[in-house]
This record gives structure tokens, C-alpha cells and sequence, in this order.
């Protein structure tokens, strides 16, 4: 019976033991360790690893000194496939980084480490002293019981002293991590040409209606890094690098990261039909600071002082678009202005947002700033016109959708709505739907409503669902609750180089009298139809662009002012507002640092009269209300103060920094307005503009009003 039990109470150690050794994280195996006991494989692996990288690394002793000492810390990670990948490398000299790289790449693919018997990842920390020699005894040890033991995490040295913490937060290597981070690209059509044609190929799973989008999206279809490395410069000095191939100040380690630039946008021109000053004039300074958090937090913030005086044409629009309360003009795309000697504009411009992806599902967005939908130079949904405002928005991909949801704070500034000297404040939502159809055909449904602070209704909860018909809650908080409207998108791939797409915006639609062909003031839409050549004629760089938009009068607008579709007096869509046709060709070339745009605009414009003998709004302003109409039926496209209008422009320049996209360039925009009838707000008007500046591209201007 005592033989029985003894076999009993060994077979169970046996099992224990057994079991708990496959359930221990086995360490990754060089093929000399595999047949060593479980005990011995962690120091085998160890050793042998560091054994391989003193043979093998060689010290570049035409750069370092022989008396040089020092530390070279490597993190990287053994994947599920064996295959060895570094992760972060911090050392005094990039030369001792270049070849720890190329000892790595020297490494075959061993066994990889296993949990319960399954294959994982996993990362290590490795100290390299420099000499080598200084590693010789550490290297040598072949006991569990004389080795110091090291987790397989990213974990911080753990000491009971910690008074020289604060020296050890060191930079490592500058990665350039904006490029897979969930930074957003700056709204610059030039910069989105770039890369444009790579993110719409045929078969590609992407949406490119929903701007700006994530760099996070566009690396896997187009390598930031590697464009960018044929750009840099053989520079070695600080104020080389710094100038013309990197950010002013980069940090980072494996945990966060941070860049700071200094920007600019500085121009000086000449408009030859103003008589009143010698010179135009752009003097911006701005302060970008932008990181990450992990891998999943990122933060952006830009603040901009500026000070300008523009073309004559331009600086009477913005005085046009005045707010209450005595400031002289709002500049377009910008924000408020004040007097600035000389008839000249101070405007503060501050950007900044939050942007967390929990999972690779979702992408959450809190900051102030613009937003775009289309895959257009105009949109009829939603453009980066207006002044920057606040907004949080939520992205979902996933299958062959993405879904976008945005709400906005938006402001009604005009005299006749303020409220004791305190602008009006409204309020946005809208979602917008992209589908993959097929690899070729995308299409996207649209829906936003506008609503006022009524009744101190406030930031309406009824809103805050993002899986609903606005216009179903439009009816139900009141007829005149908010401003809803629906729009639809497409494109279509005919070829990796070319793309068709089209927008049709939907304000209000009257069935029986759009087929009743009497022109009803009822059917505010609006459509856009465009064609992208990518490489056009097979000229590497070469991107030519064709696009043709209209919108009916009165769309955009509403009889209860304050739900117009805008902000800060301007349109939160089409620049013009509505009531015009437009038909534009753009052409854009970028070879190395190189680069060059030519735009041609045609348009046909209706205006109000604005005299004291006819103040009927013909549906141009969408500020006005649309009950001031001056008839029901025959409402068609430029009536009222019909206006021709031809805007064209050439740009040429030299990208300095690739980094932070600073150029320098020369521009010339030709102008001509040719209204009917002569009112102070519209007035024939020729304009030649000559400008030459240095500027960091990180948003659109818009000089074509």
C-alpha cells in the first residue's frame, strides 16, 4: 500500500511539474540551445546573442575614437516567426547605430518564444558597452546562478536610488513616428496631391472623401519616409540640418515623442490696380508643437500671430464679411480682424486638437479646427473654407465603410443677430458614409442640420446619436428647429491614373415642382462633377485636374436666418455660397524639391442689388432669408446682379524643408468681376497680384472669391 502511494504522489509531481513548465513562457531558441533542459534556454539565448554581436560588430573606428567610452542601448523584439526586428537604438553616435543595424540584419531566424505552447512576440533590452571589451566577462557567464536575469518587457532598470532619474530622460534616435502616427495631414492640396494617386489605386481599400485624413491611413499606401529621404540634404552642420532637413527640435523615446518648428508664412506683392499703397503684405510667425503619447495618443497645436494687407479685391470681401462690434474685416479661411497700421489686419489664428484610436476600429478627434468631405479642390458638403471652429469627431472603418461623424460650435456674427455685443452661437452635426462598392466604385451619403441656442435648447442630446436621420429629429424639435440637409457623393476608377467624382447637395426638394418644370425657388441643390489625371500623359509629377460645380439659389440658407449653413460669415461649404456655375482647371508638377501649380477659374454669379429700391434677395447670400425672394417660380441660376467672374493663377517654388513643408515661392493671380450693375459690395474690377514669399504649407488659402 506505501509502494502505492509513493507512485501515486510521484506521478502527480511529475504532472505538476510538466504542466507547469508548458505553461511558462518559453524563451526564443538558437538552434545550439534547443536540446539543452528548460532551466538553461534563457541564459543560452542571452548568450549566445551577445556572443554573435561582439563577433561580429566592428566599432567605425574612422569616426569614434579608440579612447571613446560609452553605451549603445538596443531594444528590439523576436517576432512569432523568429525573424529579430529593432525597435529603438540610443547611442552618441549614428554611426554605432548604422552598424548595430546591419549586425541585426546578420542574425537567421531562430525558434520563436512560446506561451502554452504557441508562438508570441517579445521585446528585450540590451546594454552594449563601448569598448567591447568591457563586455567580455558579462558575455562569458554560463550560470542561471551568476547570470543577472532580465524581463522580456520595455520596463525601466528598477533602482533603489533614483536621484539620477532626471539624467537619464535622453532623446534616442528620431524615428520620424508622425508618419504612422494619428497626427492629421495638414489640408493643403498641394501636399494631398502628393500621394493622392497611390491612395486611390484600383483594389485599394481606402476612403479618401473624409479630410484630413491620418497619416496612420495613408503610410501603408504611400511611404512618407522613404519620398521624404530622397528629398534630404548632405548636410552635417545643426543650422543645415535643422533648415533644410529636419524639425527645429525632435524627441523621442521608446514611449513618446515630440517635435516643435518654428513657422512662417511671410509675403510681399504688388496688386497693380491699387493705387492707395505701394505693397501687399503677409507677415505670419506661428509656433507648431506636435507628439505622441504611446502609440495610440497623439496632440497637435499651432498658434498663429499674423498681420496683413492683401490685393484691393480681397481686402474688400473681408471688410465685407465684418462682424458686430467695430472690427474692421474677417479674414477669409482665418478669423477675426483687428486694425493694424496702414490699413492693415492683426488676426490671432490658434489650431490645436486631441486625437486617440483605441483599437483599430475607431479614431476620436477633440480639438478646433476645419474639416473636409470630397474628393474635389471644392466641396458642396463640407469645405475648409470658413474660419477654424470647434468640433469633435468620430471615425469608424471597418469592412468596406468608414463612417464620419463631426459636431461642431459654430457662430452667427452679423449686427441683426447678436445678443447684448455677444455673438450668436449655433450648432453643426453631420455624418457622412463611405462605401467600397466595388474596387472601383465608391459611393457616400451625407446628412448635417444646423440648429440655434433657442429657448436655451443648448447643445441639442438629440443630436449626439450617430446612427440617425437628422431630418426625422428636425420634425420632431420643430419645423423651424433646425436646417437639415442631405447630400450624395460617387467616384469611379477608370484606371490607377484616372478618377471621376461627383457630389449633389440636397437643401430642400420639391418633386412635383421639379417636374413641373417651372423653376421653383423649392429646389435648392447643387452638383459637382470632376476628373482627376494622375502622372497625366505619363509624365511622372504631372497631375491635371478638371472640375465643374452649381448650385441653385437659396440653398444653403433658411427663412429663420441664424440656420444658414455658415460660419463667421462664410460659407461652411462652397466659397461662393450659392446661386452661381463654376467650371475650374488645375495642373500641378513636383519633381524632387521642385514644384509648380497653374489654376484656371470661370464663373457665373448672381448677387443681390443691395440698393434702397430693391432689397429682394435673389439667393445668392446664404445669410439672407430666403422669405425675401422676389418670386416663387423662374428662379435660375444667376439671376439677380448677374456677375462674370475669371480667376487665374501661376505658382512656382522650391520645398526648403520637407519635414515641416517650408517653402519659398513666386505667384501671380490675374482677376477680372464683371457685374451688370455697379454696387459698393460688387464693382467691376480688373486685378494683377504679384507675390513672392517663404512659407510653411499647412493649410489652404483661398484667394479666388
Amino acid at each position: 500500500m506505501r509502494s502505492y502511494l509513493f507512485l501515486l504522489v510521484l506521478l502527480i509531481t511529475i504532472n505538476l511539474k510538466f504542466q507547469a513548465q508548458s505553461n511558462t513562457q518559453r524563451f526564443p531558441e538558437f538552434p545550439q540551445c534547443i536540446n539543452l533542459d528548460f532551466e538553461k534556454k534563457e541564459v543560452c539565448f542571452k548568450n549566445t546573442l551577445k556572443q554573435f554581436i561582439i563577433d561580429n560588430y566592428k566599432v567605425p573606428s574612422e569616426v569614434i575614437d579608440e579612447a571613446y567610452k560609452g553605451e549603445l542601448k538596443v531594444i528590439f523584439e523576436v517576432d512569432k516567426s523568429g525573424d529579430f526586428q529593432i525597435i529603438y537604438l540610443d547611442a552618441a553616435y549614428s554611426e554605432l547605430k548604422v552598424e548595430m543595424r546591419r549586425v541585426f540584419s546578420l542574425l537567421s531566424k531562430i525558434k520563436p518564444a512560446t506561451y502554452n505552447g504557441r508562438p508570441i512576440f517579445v521585446q528585450f533590452k540590451m546594454p552594449v558597452k563601448i569598448p567591447l571589451s568591457l563586455n567580455l566577462e558579462q558575455f562569458k557567464q554560463t550560470s542561471e546562478k551568476t547570470y543577472k536575469k532580465e524581463e522580456p518587457k520595455l520596463l525601466q532598470p528598477i533602482e533603489n536610488d533614483l536621484t539620477g532619474e532626471y539624467d537619464k530622460i535622453q532623446s534616442g534616435e528620431f524615428t520620424r513616428p508622425r508618419y504612422e502616427s494619428q497626427i492629421n495631414i495638414p489640408l493643403s492640396h498641394e501636399y494631398y496631391s502628393r500621394f493622392d494617386a497611390e491612395f486611390n489605386k484600383i483594389g485599394v481599400n481606402t476612403h479618401a472623401a473624409s479630410k484630413p485624413l491620418l497619416f496612420s491611413e495613408v503610410s501603408k499606401y504611400y511611404d512618407f519616409k522613404a519620398h521624404e529621404n530622397k528629398l534630404l540634404k548632405d548636410v552635417n552642420s545643426w543650422a543645415g540640418r535643422k533648415l533644410l532637413n529636419e524639425h527645429l527640435v525632435q524627441y523621442q523615446t521608446e514611449d513618446y515623442w515630440f517635435t516643435l518648428d518654428f513657422a512662417l508664412d511671410l509675403q510681399l506683392g504688388k496688386d497693380f490696380q491699387q493705387t492707395e499703397f505701394d505693397f501687399t503684405y503677409n507677415n505670419t510667425r506661428a509656433l507648431i508643437f506636435q507628439g505622441g503619447l504611446g502609440g495610440n495618443f497623439n496632440f497637435y497645436t499651432v498658434a498663429y500671430e499674423n498681420q496683413g494687407r492683401f490685393a484691393d479685391y480681397y481686402n474688400r470681401f473681408a471688410e465685407s464679411i465684418r462682424p458686430d462690434g467695430g472690427d474692421p474685416a474677417i479674414i477669409p479661411g482665418r478669423g477675426i480682424a483687428k486694425p493694424f497700421m496702414d490699413e492693415g489686419y492683426d488676426y490671432p489664428v490658434a489650431e490645436g486638437y486631441l486625437s486617440y484610436t483605441p483599437n483599430k476600429f475607431f479614431n476620436l478627434q477633440f480639438g478646433h479646427g476645419k474639416n473636409f468631405i470630397g474628393d474635389g479642390y471644392r466641396s458642396l458638403l463640407m469645405s475648409d473654407n470658413a474660419s477654424p471652429y470647434p468640433y469633435f469627431k468620430l471615425n469608424t472603418t471597418f469592412w468596406k465603410l468608414k463612417y464620419t461623424n463631426t459636431w461642431m460650435s459654430l457662430r452667427d456674427v452679423r449686427p441683426e443677430v447678436t445678443e447684448n455685443g455677444s455673438f450668436r452661437t449655433k450648432y453643426m452635426a453631420n455624418h457622412y458614409l463611405s462605401y467600397n462598392v466595388t474596387k472601383r466604385l465608391n459611393i457616400g451619403l451625407f446628412e448635417s442640420v444646423v440648429w440655434e441656442n433657442d429657448n436655451r435648447r443648448g447643445f441639442d442630446l438629440n443630436y449626439l446619436n450617430p446612427i440617425i436621420f437628422y431630418r426625422a429629429i428636425e420634425f420632431s424639435t420643430g419645423a423651424r428647429g433646425g436646417n437639415a440637409i442631405i447630400g450624395l457623393t460617387s467616384k469611379y476608377k477608370f484606371s490607377d491614373n484616372i478618377n471621376v467624382y461627383g457630389q449633389m447637395i440636397i437643401d430642400e426638394f420639391s418633386t412635383s415642382d421639379v417636374f413641373g418644370g417651372q423653376q421653383s425657388w423649392k429646389n435648392k441643390l447643387g452638383y459637382q462633377l470632376g476628373l482627376k489625371y494622375f502622372d497625366a500623359f505619363k509624365v511622372p509629377g504631372l497631375f491635371l485636374q478638371l472640375e465643374y460645380n452649381q448650385v441653385r439659389p437659396y440653398t444653403y440658407s433658411h427663412n429663420t436666418g441664424v440656420l444658414n449653413y455658415g460660419h463667421n460669415n462664410q460659407s461652411m461649404a462652397h466659397l461662393w455660397g450659392s446661386n452661381f456655375r463654376e467650371i475650374l482647371a488645375i495642373a500641378r508638377y513636383k519633381k524632387d524639391r521642385w514644384y509648380g501649380n497653374a489654376k484656371f477659374i470661370y464663373g457665373k454669379r448672381g448677387f443681390d442689388y443691395n440698393v434702397s429700391t430693391n432689397q429682394a434677395a435673389y439667393g445668392g447670400d446664404i445669410f439672407s432669408s430666403e422669405r425675401e425672394r422676389p418670386f416663387d417660380t423662374g428662379v435660375k441660376i444667376g439671376q439677380g446682379n448677374t456677375t462674370n467672374s475669371l480667376f487665374s493663377s501661376i505658382e512656382a517654388g522650391y520645398i526648403l524643408n520637407p519635414a515641416t513643408n517650408l517653402k519659398v515661392y513666386g505667384s501671380f493671380i490675374y482677376r477680372t468681376f464683371d457685374p451688370d450693375v455697379k454696387t459698393p459690395q460688387n464693382f467691376e474690377n480688373t486685378t494683377s497680384w504679384l507675390n513672392f514669399g517663404i512659407r510653411t504649407d499647412i493649410f489652404n488659402w483661398y484667394y479666388d472669391y
